[in-house]
């Protein structure tokens, strides 16, 4: 539905609802110092928690 309406408008890019998503998310992590009201990257990214995720192996060893 994307493609043919991009198509009907003349866009001849390919598009789908991927690019969308894609779009957004990097819209976010650019707009993420402004959201966060920091006036230097650097502060941004001391709270970027990105590399610290869990492996899956390592939360199927939490017992309780």
């Amino acid at each position: 539905m994307i493609r043919r309406r991009a198509a009907a408008v003349g866009i001849a890019a390919p598009i789908g609802n991927h690019s969308f998503r894609a779009t957004g998310i990097t819209n976010f992590l650019e707009n993420a110092q402004d959201m966060a009201a920091h006036a230097s990257p650097r502060t941004t990214r001391l709270y970027d928690r990105r590399k610290d995720r869990l492996k899956q192996a390592e939360v199927e060893r939490i017992r309780f």
